[in-house]
């Protein structure tokens, strides 16, 4: 399983399109096996989903997502799980534990990162 992380730095970013980095996390029985950070080759719309999926992503983790890079998700067949915060890394295996859920923030508003139900 592989799972991607929008982060900037170490952190969970508020706004998927917008981060630094996607850091990707290798996991097998349970356990992560490798981490490995890749830039966010850009934010364009429809890009991003199909450019993780291809990856090999399962779970994305996001602090918040917009309506459109869910749908592209779900139809790859790739979890999503929004409205995560903190280490990225503590993110994952409260993932793993079954303790990070779907929490439905759907961003609405693109134009602005601070409008987009007070991300970070």
């Amino acid at each position: 399983m592989k799972i991607a992380v929008a982060s900037n730095g170490k952190d969970i970013f508020g706004h998927f399109g917008h981060c630094e980095t996607f850091l990707l996390f290798d996991v097998k029985n349970g356990k992560i096996t490798s981490e490995q950070s890749v830039p966010n080759p850009g934010h364009k719309p429809g890009f991003l989903p199909n450019f993780l999926a291809d990856q090999g992503v399962n779970v994305i983790i996001a602090g918040g997502m917009g309506g459109g890079a869910v749908d592209i998700f779900n139809e790859r067949g790739v979890e999503v799980v929004v409205g995560a915060e903190g280490n990225a890394r503590q993110g994952v295996e409260a993932y793993l534990r079954g303790e990070l859920k779907f929490t439905g923030s759907v961003c609405h508003d693109h134009a602005f990162e601070s409008e987009c139900g007070g991300h970070k």
